[in-house]
């Protein structure tokens, strides 16, 4: 342990502890969601299951609900909704990872954790910081016991990534197949056009680029948080590109791969994971039983919507654990993990139109035949219109919007089932079982929330946790 890291793993709980009772008296505090203990939370980071427990880390930024440099955060679970804090893992305290330790992913093997990270660095000077300036490096830390660290170090910087990239590659995904390490890093090149690089290792500590993956043309000019992972025989590359057209300022979806990405490979068209305000760089693990299970952060960088949380000293939430299939036909389906069912409480069937009222927490679900609207919390509605097949979300009380206005998602198929999450502050909406999701944050009024929905019955429980 360094003399940083000593004074750091000092200060971070001292700041926790002062800031507790003000962000403790926040009606809008979550109760299903990870969220920061102060402070500032971003990316999903090193999701993983070890024995019985699921651990997940994320960026984290403690001194400052705005944002401030990155530390990893760590929570874990034994059944993804009831999460324990435990210590921060990784301080940006070394010489190659001084001001960030930014995202990355997690591999479990043999009784050690080991957890790859991009290590940030910003040399002084007048830079752009883009071309020059900035260093990415992959950094390795590990762990026996999954808490307490047990050695950092960096495994490639700059100058070993591949020719023609800007100083932006990060955001390391590790897993192993067939004997061998795997990692993608994204990528954006000096030309601006983002890609995907694959790397190749027989030790996780020495890696070889062997492919990139990108489009024809230029889709983005950079491509962040890269997510490589198989279902039933089909593999799915899911990426947060930087540069698109879309309803956010970056997007956030998935291609379906044909070939091998690890020499040639084509990507389908690319498809958003969420049609909501708030979701971005995701990232999914290979649970015990099976299952692919994935967070987002609930949020969007650099968005002109705001969170009022930040006047009681803390900013943003992951989404609910997300179970991921596929619909055989190169499509993505999402739904809330079935932990969540053990949360309800006893079953309410409001007839169509009738308006109830209901805790934050809820759990709605319905079953429309034709047009419908849902309105929450007399200020949010979500209307879905049959010749075209549109949900559309609107805000329509600025109170509890805090800047955001509306957003849409075209359904490849008229909507036949309907789940609405409801939280403290978000909502995460699942149409027909999960081929779109939107995803929010919203500010009610504490206390109960009138929940309607015109065009269909529903069945609706209460959540406590």
């Amino acid at each position: 342990m360094n003399a940083l890291q000593r004074d750091l793993k000092r200060l971070v709980p001292m700041v926790e502890a002062a800031g507790a009772a003000r962000v403790a008296a926040d009606p809008h505090r979550q109760k299903l969601h990870v969220q920061p203990p102060v402070g500032w939370l971003n990316d999903p980071n090193g999701l993983c299951q070890i024995g019985d427990e699921y651990h997940v880390f994320y960026q984290y930024g403690p001194f400052d609900p705005t944002g401030g440099v990155k530390h990893w955060g760590h929570v874990r679970s034994r059944d993804l909704f009831h999460w324990e804090r435990l210590p921060v893992m990784l301080y940006p305290d070394e010489p190659f990872d001084c001001h960030g330790v930014y995202s990355g992913s997690a591999l479990v093997e043999d009784g050690m954790l080991y957890l790859y990270y991009t290590g940030n660095v910003k040399h002084p000077g007048e830079y752009d910081y883009i071309k020059q300036g900035r260093g990415h490096n992959v950094c390795l830390a590990t762990s026996r016991d999954a808490i307490h660290l047990d050695n950092k170090r960096c495994l490639m910087y700059n100058q070993d990534y591949p020719a023609g990239l800007t100083c932006h590659v990060r955001d390391p995904k590790v897993f192993a197949l067939d004997g061998r390490y795997y990692m993608v890093l994204g990528a954006r090149t000096l030309d601006d056009h983002g890609e995907v690089l694959v790397f190749e290792s027989a030790d996780k500590l020495h890696w070889n680029h062997i492919n990139t993956i990108t489009t024809p043309e230029p889709f983005g000019y950079m491509w962040e948080c890269p997510d490589l992972f198989e279902l039933d025989g089909q593999w799915f590359l899911a990426v947060s590109p930087q540069g698109i057209a879309c309803q956010n300022v970056y997007g956030c979806g998935y291609f379906a791969l044909q070939g091998d990405w690890r020499t040639d490979c084509t990507l389908s068209e690319f498809h958003a994971l969420d049609d909501g305000f708030d979701y971005y760089a995701p990232q999914s693990f290979a649970a015990a039983d099976g299952r692919r299970i994935q967070f987002g952060w609930m949020g969007m960088p650099d968005a002109d919507y705001t969170n009022p949380t930040v006047e009681y000293g803390w900013q943003h939430c992951l989404t609910l654990p997300r179970v991921l299939t596929q619909d055989g036909n190169g499509c993505l389906l999402q739904a809330p993990a079935a932990e969540l069912n053990a949360l309800r409480g006893e079953a309410r069937q409001p007839a169509d139109g009738e308006t109830v009222e209901t805790d934050p927490c809820f759990d709605l679900t319905a079953v429309p035949a034709g047009d419908f609207v849902l309105t929450i919390a007399n200020g949010l509605t979500l209307t879905y219109t049959e010749t075209d097949r549109t949900c559309t979300l609107r805000f329509t009380d600025a109170a509890i919007a805090a800047g955001r206005t509306e957003r849409k998602a075209v359904l490849d198929a008229p909507c036949r089932s309907l789940r609405v999450v409801g939280d403290a502050s978000s909502l995460e909406i699942f149409l027909n079982d999960g081929a779109a999701v939107l995803s929010t944050r919203y500010y009610p009024a504490a206390g109960k929330v009138a929940v309607q929905l015109c065009g269909a019955g529903s069945t609706l429980y209460s959540l406590s946790i």
